[in-house]
Formats: structure tokens, sequence, C-alpha cells
């Protein structure tokens, strides 16, 4: 029987690129999502469910869903997370604060906190937690991110120190500028915040890291499988970027 795999904000972006590495390798693929839309268009024969990350009351109906049709799940991806606002620290508002941290923060502790009770019934199983490189640095303007990330990876290895004697392991990827949508959108904004244009933005980026360029959703997607296979079995508690190594988290170009 091919292992399972849960990826939240699954159906779009880092988290389908995650879901098709882990489709190439012959896993049972099983995404969630808030977008009706982008749900309908993944291939047929992954398993999928609408579902915010914040709503405990759906969080747990999926993994109800998830034990009814597969028994179990090997694998979890925590990718949900929004950027957030992009402005100093004094026009951010709270509302968006909180938004923020609920998604990235609190939806990571919810599925987390579901799949843990599921795993440990069989006594294995990966958890593999989306941070972002915004939570090993500052990022000026990406105060609300950058603190929820960095809580990520406390919680995370927090976690990790409290599952491992049960077969559990949990892992942390940062992923730094992925090419897509979601990083278009964030230039945009800091490019306005930062009276530059976006082009200047994506060079400073780029320029930032050591291999001087952008990653490939796949490329998290890779790490993600190599971390959920038995390769990594008694790798746990660890925080990996998947960045091309940065080097200055806020370049002026």
């Amino acid at each position: 029987m091919s292992r399972r795999v849960l990826i939240t904000a699954g159906a779009s972006g880092v988290g389908l690129a995650i879901a098709r590495i882990f489709d190439r390798d012959g896993w049972q693929i099983w995404v969630a999502d808030v977008d009706a839309t982008a749900l309908k268009m993944v291939p047929e024969h992954w398993r999928r469910s609408l579902a915010d990350v914040t709503d405990e009351t759906a969080v747990a109906a999926m993994f109800a869903e998830i034990a009814a049709d597969w028994g179990g799940v090997d694998a979890v991806c925590a990718n949900a997370g929004i950027a957030g606002p992009t402005a100093a620290v004094e026009d951010i508002e709270l509302v968006d604060w909180q938004r923020c941290v609920a998604v990235n923060l609190e939806g990571t502790f919810l599925i987390s906190k579901h799949a843990v009770s599921m795993m440990k019934t069989s006594g294995t199983g990966a958890i593999i937690v989306t941070s972002s490189t915004a939570g090993q640095y500052g990022y000026p303007f990406r105060a609300a991110y950058s603190a929820a990330k960095w809580a990520v990876i406390g919680f995370a290895k927090t976690l990790a120190m409290e599952v491992g004697a049960s077969g559990l392991r949990v892992n942390v990827i940062c992923p730094g500028a992925v090419e897509g949508p979601r990083m278009e959108g964030v230039l945009e904004r800091e490019a306005v915040a930062k009276g530059m244009s976006r082009d200047s933005v994506y060079k400073g980026y780029a320029s930032g890291t050591a291999m001087g360029q952008f990653v490939e959703g796949a490329d998290i997607g890779e790490m993600a499988v190599f971390l959920a296979s038995d390769a990594a079995r008694l790798v746990s508690g660890q925080v990996i970027a998947v960045d091309g190594f940065t080097v200055n988290p806020d370049p002026k170009v």
C-alpha cells in the first residue's frame, strides 16, 4: 500500500508543487484548501477537502474523513500560510496582524494537534511544517509574517521533543523567495512600502542569496518528500532552509 500524505494549502502555489512531487513518488495525496475553485482543478485521483486551518471544527472533520477513508496518514505537510500586511509596524492594523498569526501559527498548531492524535495510534509519522527564511531573520515591513514564522519554528521544535518517543518526527522547511503569484504580490507591496520599483525589490531578494536566484515550488517539494521518507528516519526537530543560502535578508539594490 502506498503511503498517504495530507498537504494544507495544497491546491495552488507551493502546496500544489509539494503535492505533485509526492504524487510523482507514488504517495496517495489529500489536499486541503480554502479555495474551492482551485480544489476543483487538482488531479482527479487526489482526495480533497475544503477546509480553513484556523477553524478547529473544520480541521477535526477533515481528519475524521481521512480516518474513515484512509484509516490514517503517514505524513502531514502543514503548509497553509498567508503573507500578511506589508507595512511599517506603526501602520499595521491589529486585525491584519491577528489574521496573519492565525493562519500561519494557529493553523499549524491545529493541523499538528489533530495529526499527532491520529499518528500516535500507528506509532509512526512525519509532520513537515512550512516556515520561511522570514522565521530566521528580521524582514523590514514584514513584521507580522516574520513573527508568526519565527513562532512556528519554536512550536515545531517543541512538538518534536514531545512526540519523538511515540515514533513521530517533526521538521521545518524554510523557503526563501519562491517564484509565483504569492511572491509577486509581496514584491509589489514591498516596492510601494520601500518607494522602490518592483524589479529592484526582486533583484534585491535574489542578490541577497549566495546563489543569486529565487527557488521553485518543486524545490520545496523535493525537501518535503525527503523529510517524509525512511531516508530521514532519524531527522527530527530540524530547520532546513531551501533558499539558495540567504546571506543578506534585506539587500538594497
